[in-house]
């Protein structure tokens, strides 16, 4: 089983979204992360999809989205031609003494501190799945009191990869 990056362009239109992941319910597809936004042009929608499965699975998934009428452009984005992104917000519960420490861990990862309360701090962090994993690897002395994490975007590198769409 391996994890892969599927990205599509597609007509923006209501219920898009739901007619693609309903192909991978229907289907028994699992997605671990999914995300859509409108592009330069407001007529398409970028939907950056994680999921998991063997070879066969994984085409047969590429080859199911493709046939449904929104998709204008499939492409599986390989970890080595592409830039992948996800946001996280985190709520950690500080005190006096602790304060210090959580800042000095969000320093080390350039992480943003966006909110400070009394017993609180936010946090935002931006990079690849493992440096998020990693911060939160070194958050587990304190209480976590809320996350929320975006799921993968991405975009190939270079102009090779681009779509030309009308």
């Amino acid at each position: 089983m391996q994890k892969t990056v599927i990205q599509l362009l597609v007509d923006n239109t209501s219920g898009v979204l739901s007619r693609i992941s309903g192909l991978f319910s229907r289907r028994g597809y699992n997605i671990e992360s999914i995300t859509a936004g409108v592009t330069a042009n407001p007529n398409y929608t970028r939907i950056t999809i994680v999921t998991i499965g063997d070879d066969d699975i994984l085409d047969q998934i590429e080859k199911q989205v493709a046939k449904l009428v929104d998709v204008r452009d499939v492409k599986v984005l390989e970890p080595g031609n592409s830039v992948y992104r996800e946001l996280a917000l985190i709520k950690v519960k500080v005190d006096a003494q602790s304060r210090q420490g959580v800042i000095s861990i969000a320093d080390i990862f350039r992480a943003n501190i966006i909110d400070v309360g009394p017993q609180t701090l936010v946090i935002e962090l931006t990079g690849d799945q493992e440096k998020i994993e990693a911060f939160l690897g070194l958050l587990e002395g304190y209480e976590i009191l809320e996350l929320a994490r975006t799921g993968v975007t991405g975009l190939g590198r270079g102009i090779e990869n681009v779509t030309y769409l009308p």
